[in-house]
């Protein structure tokens, strides 16, 4: 299947970025890599003649077409995964999400997803993009307003999602069964009245033990699939509280509470203050950052990296004024059993007391 994406080069721009970089930055969804790969290709003119060579250089004013071949449309199918329901009505569900588990599919995750589950809870059938104008909420049994394409080339449909967690993030969310109550979900998500707390192991202690941290995230310029501390017009504006709960020596149990809810946000800030989340390898968790690393600690940590292997950081709690009866809800679930067991461990072999700060 073939798209065609149109870039007018604005006459302002300063010239000589690459057509690669250029195109990377401006291709949804597009990595540098496969981009290079379909300028080789033959499959991007400037100014009405083909270029294959990474390295032109755009200039402004400079009328580019690119031809993607994309994958068809991906069919969401139902499937028989158990899901952990805390709570459900005829209006909503709470699910308890686990670590491992991507909320909706995409090209790499075609199966095995959260809406894979819910279709299949609910009792719908299989849907796809083209099935949108058809379905409703109420023949579907999830919320389908707003759940399309969200850019072009865009395959997937997300019904009944108003958030999300991250793939390797555990803990609670909230789904819609009609279109009704996820828009009254997601002003209640917009107008940051949404109580939600996390649950996160660090390596170190933040310093201070309870504080915000504020900072305006974006997408990374040096890798586009990373989010990264920007300045005030390269991002959206982030604010997280948090406070120590326990002292495990080299490494502390931190609650976040989100004021805001920006992409990795608790991953980034955590990251940002010099304490990242242990086994989080994106943001720089996943090796001994304090304490010694040598003999038989080395040996622990490579233990309990395997028994919990991504970040340990967990959804705890979710409250919010329920759509239809306009009470005040509450929901909290333990950690997940494999983070819950490297925190008793690291309890029990590094105990507290031991930082020193550095």
């Amino acid at each position: 299947m073939e798209t065609i994406v149109e870039i007018d080069v604005p006459p302002g721009q300063e010239g000589g970025v690459r057509l690669d970089v250029y195109l990377a930055g401006k291709i949804a969804n597009a990595t540098r890599a496969k981009v290079q790969r379909g300028i080789k290709d033959g499959n991007v003119d400037v100014n009405g003649k083909t270029r294959e060579k990474t390295s032109w250089s755009v200039q402004p004013g400079d009328h580019i077409v690119c031809r993607i071949m994309r994958p068809p449309p991906i069919v969401v199918t139902p499937e028989d995964i158990p899901l952990d329901v805390v709570y459900e009505d005829e209006y909503l569900l709470v699910v308890n999400k686990p670590a491992g588990m991507v909320v909706h599919p995409a090209f790499g995750h075609r199966t095995g997803t959260l809406i894979n589950a819910l279709l299949h809870h609910v009792g719908a059938g299989p849907l796809a993009a083209e099935d949108l104008d058809e379905e409703t909420d109420e023949d579907v049994g999830l919320a389908m307003d707003d759940v399309g394409p969200r850019f072009e080339g865009d395959v997937t449909v997300r019904p009944g999602l108003v958030h999300r967690l991250d793939k390797d993030t555990s803990g609670l969310m909230v789904v819609a069964k009609s279109d009704t109550v996820a828009a009254q979900l997601g002003k209640q998500f917009a107008e940051r009245t949404i109580d939600r707390e996390y649950i996160a192991l660090l390596w170190g202690r933040p310093d201070p033990e309870e504080g915000r941290i504020e900072t305006w995230l974006g997408r990374d310029p040096r890798n586009r699939k990373l989010i990264a501390v920007r300045p005030e017009d390269e991002g959206k504006w982030a604010a997280t509280n948090y406070w120590m709960e326990q002292d495990l020596g080299f490494l502390s149990l931190v609650r976040f509470k989100l004021e805001t809810g920006r992409t990795h946000q608790i991953r980034v800030h955590a990251k940002h203050i010099g304490r990242p989340i242990f086994g989080d390898t994106t943001y720089g968790g996943e090796t001994i950052r304090f304490g010694p690393s040598v003999g038989s600690r080395k040996a622990f940590f490579h233990n309990q990296f395997a028994t919990l292997p991504h970040q340990a950081l967990h959804a705890r709690t979710l409250g919010f004024t329920h759509p239809a009866s306009g009470e005040q809800v509450f929901f909290e679930t333990p950690m997940h059993p494999a983070m819950q067991q490297v925190v008793d461990r690291i309890r029990e072999v590094e105990g507290g007391g031991q930082w020193d700060g550095k």
